[in-house]
């Protein structure tokens, strides 16, 4: 029997094939089929976000700055919409010391008034809006029996209602473009439940179905709406987490730390970056055809 070639399929008196490791082709250079390019996919480069401009609501620390501060590496233009207006103007400076323009606006984003305001000098600053980020939060733990409802409004208000508002403010701006992107921060919060949490889960649950709407209601008007649902991100807040559910469960803030790190999957606390990456990939061409969807980033904590 003569000697078998490289690749050689079959058996002896049966039809050969020869496989190339290094290329297969079924259809030979001439039938090969050629995509189509999509009518609406956008052209991604190495900055996938340049010429986009970007409002990152409580844009001046944690979550908010570290994803002002990605989506600016990506190439987008950069509002800074900050309540406190120090921290604000400090992104707004790191970003433009990355090479792009930046905007800083006082911003109380429980007001209707100033989320206006928000879109009226961003549009007059830079004449489009293409995505943004519901970034601002707050945090409170209590006890079921211990939540009042001055406690349950002030959750959420600024967890909720501020981010459905925010959403309802751009969108006309969206809309006449045929493009735009939401990308809102729920958490793993709100896909679990809590005995010392609720307010707090039930606000960002709504995050999560609110998303899923915004998607569903806009997918026609080329905008899509995602959500980031983190884990234990060491942040000022997580600061708060430690101490406030620590008290509650009778752990000192180190302890409760130490107990949330050790049920971690991935074995370490999560970083603003961890979150700022995945929110980067959902503001841009790379996730074009992802909408109505709440990502887990919380190193393992919940499976679904």
């Amino acid at each position: 029997m003569a000697p078998r070639p490289p690749g050689w399929l079959g058996r002896p008196g049966k039809a050969v094939a020869r496989l190339d490791h290094a290329r297969v082709n079924i259809w030979g250079p001439e039938m090969a089929p050629k995509p189509e390019p999509h009518a609406h996919q956008e052209k991604e480069t190495d900055m996938d976000l340049d010429k986009h401009v970007a409002i990152v609501t409580g844009g001046g620390r944690g979550i908010g700055r570290a994803t002002a501060l990605e989506l600016a590496r990506m190439g987008a233009t950069i509002v800074v919409a900050e309540f406190d207006a120090a921290n604000g103007q400090r992104t707004a400076d790191e970003v433009a010391k990355l090479g792009r323009p930046s905007l800083a606006i006082a911003t109380d984003v429980t007001r209707r008034a100033d989320l206006d305001a928000l879109v009226r000098r961003t549009q007059e600053r830079f004449g489009r809006i293409d995505v943004l980020v519901n970034n601002a939060g707050i945090y409170r733990a209590a006890a079921t029996l211990d939540v009042t409802e001055e406690h349950w409004d002030a959750i959420m208000t600024i967890n909720a209602k501020a981010v459905f508002f925010a959403a309802q403010a751009v969108l006309p701006t969206m809309i006449a473009q045929h493009r735009g992107n939401i990308v809102s921060l729920a958490s793993m919060a709100g896909k679990i439940g809590s005995r010392t949490n609720l307010p707090y889960n039930v606000s960002k649950a709504a995050v999560i179905s609110m998303t899923k709407s915004l998607a569903l209601a806009h997918a026609a008007d080329g905008i899509r709406a995602n959500c980031v649902c983190p884990g234990f991100v060491e942040t000022d807040m997580w600061d708060k987490v430690s101490r406030d559910q620590g008290a509650l469960l009778g752990m000192s803030p180190a302890e409760f730390t130490k107990a949330r790190l050790n049920s971690v999957p991935l074995g370490r606390m999560e970083t603003p970056e961890d979150v700022a990456n995945v929110i980067g990939f959902l503001a841009s061409p790379k996730s074009a055809y992802m909408t109505g969807q709440a990502l887990s980033v919380d190193g393992g904590l919940v499976m679904h």
